[in-house]
């Protein structure tokens, strides 16, 4: 269940900087309100997930997918540019992520460990 409020978490992220763009700082109150409304589901799920994800596996997926798509957001809709060096530099943030979940570190409060006393 956590992973799916780390999804969310992201989802609501992207929502929320997306308006943020829209709101065209703060001059249009619909954007405006969904910006804040979505922020607060964003990172009311990101605390949730945080009971299981250690908060530097949940931040850096959290933040590195949302650069992503908010990357391929800004292309697609806004024409923004994407040149070589900032597709490396994603690239850079997303093998990052990869590699934190195969250190194991992911994982760590999934399987609670018991300690052992020597009493």
């Amino acid at each position: 269940m956590h992973w799916i409020y780390l999804s969310l978490a992201i989802l609501f992220e992207v929502a929320g900087t997306l308006n943020m763009k829209l709101s065209e700082g703060f001059s249009k109150p619909l954007p405006s309100v969904l910006l804040v409304v979505f922020y607060i589901c964003s990172l009311s799920f990101l605390t949730l997930s945080l009971k299981q994800i250690e908060i530097s596996v949940a931040y850096a997926i959290w933040s590195g997918l949302g650069i992503m798509i908010i990357t391929l957001i800004g292309y697609m809709f806004f024409a923004e540019q994407i040149n070589g060096l900032k597709v490396f530099s994603i690239l850079l943030i997303i093998a990052g992520v990869v590699l934190l979940n195969l250190s194991g570190s992911a994982h760590a409060h999934e399987q609670p460990k018991t300690h052992q006393s020597g009493h």
